[in-house]
């Protein structure tokens, strides 16, 4: 799933800017993310380790082009990856 031509709603720059995240973590993760996890019907979390976080974008499938609609990072890295 190509995630990398995403943009960001006004309310993922406004969680973006309150957590201190930037455009280019963000790029990153829908660039490159190292797991992309169905969490309903047409959104997805891409997500991928950005320093030493945990990087989490949501993300709307169902709008062309995609919209991400929020973005936190967590240290909580454990609880979030898969599991084998």
């Amino acid at each position: 799933m190509d995630l990398s031509q995403a943009i960001l709603t006004d309310h993922a720059h406004a969680q973006m800017r309150k957590r201190q995240v930037t455009v280019m973590d963000v790029q990153q993760v829908l660039d490159s993310p190292e797991a992309v996890i169905a969490v309903r019907n047409a959104r997805v979390v891409a997500q991928a380790m950005v320093g030493r976080h945990l990087l989490r974008v949501f993300v709307d499938i169902d709008h062309q082009p995609p919209e991400v609609v929020t973005v936190y990072r967590t240290s909580r890295i454990d609880k979030y990856r898969s599991k084998p």
